[in-house]
């Protein structure tokens, strides 16, 4: 009866298994748990590199839709269209004795 008082060898050992594999469980959490935050940090950064590009197609778009609004403003110009229609067609604004007003 001198061992009643001491935990046997095999207890202790089965004690210390446990610890170990609690502790190495919890290692491998904070390990998977920094993967998760190196990865997430990674594609932030790609995602914001790839905001950033398409922000500066954006600008470039928007700027040739402004030269594309300037350019078609340009040709629908009335005064150009009344150059045109007397040079090429060879039309011209009729006289007020040439216009007949039909009614039904």
């Amino acid at each position: 009866m001198a061992n009643a008082g001491k935990p046997s060898a095999s207890r202790h050992i089965k004690l210390f298994g446990w610890r170990q594999l609690l502790v190495m469980i919890l290692v491998g959490l904070v390990l998977a748990s920094a993967l998760a935050v190196i990865t997430s940090a990674h594609m932030t950064r790609v995602q914001y590199a790839r905001l950033q590009q398409l922000e500066r197609h954006k600008d470039k778009l928007q700027t040739e839709w402004g030269q594309l609004l300037l350019e078609e403003s340009t040709w629908s110009a009335p005064s150009r269209i009344e150059r045109l229609a007397s040079e090429r067609l060879d039309m011209h604004v009729p006289e007020l004795s040439e216009i007949k007003v039909i009614r039904p």
